[in-house]
């Protein structure tokens, strides 16, 4: 396995992971919501690929100004984080999380924040796995007007 920075040609695995991470979404509403993360300055993409070169994994992480939790401002966020079903319990997630952290170090961020649905126990369990520490959980409403 190897972490690198996403490349021009590694569009359509990230495309195909992230739809594998958001069913509710349709490609092209995600493929333009990639697009509008790789026009961003504060933000990065990271790959995971396996022996054979194919990728198999991915973390967004950017800079936010807040997060829940956190003490200082900004702090990295990790925006997004998914690893082939046939590649997990392989520290190909710790991995990823671990490059998006150096990316936040390198901007002199001292915190590292992410959020998961409440419903997605894997997810939870991932992050504690990975040294992340539950501040708090919430429901959030909405009412078009």
């Amino acid at each position: 396995m190897r972490i690198r920075s996403l490349r021009d040609s590694d569009f359509d695995d990230w495309l195909r992971m992230s739809a594998a991470l958001f069913p509710g979404h349709t490609p092209a509403e995600l493929a333009r919501g990639q697009r509008e993360f790789l026009a961003r300055t504060d933000a990065g993409v990271f790959i995971a690929t396996r022996d054979d070169d194919s990728i198999c994994g991915f973390v967004e992480v950017a800079s936010r100004p807040y997060a829940d939790g956190c003490d200082t401002s900004p702090v990295g966020f990790i925006e997004a984080w998914y690893v082939d079903p046939d590649m997990r319990r392989a520290g190909v997630g710790r991995a990823l999380l671990a490059a998006a952290e150096d990316w936040a170090r390198a901007r002199g961020y001292s915190e590292m924040a992410s959020d998961a649905l409440l419903d997605n126990t894997v997810s939870h369990r991932a992050h504690e796995g990975a040294g992340y520490i539950e501040v708090e959980r919430a429901v959030r409403y909405r009412k078009p007007l």
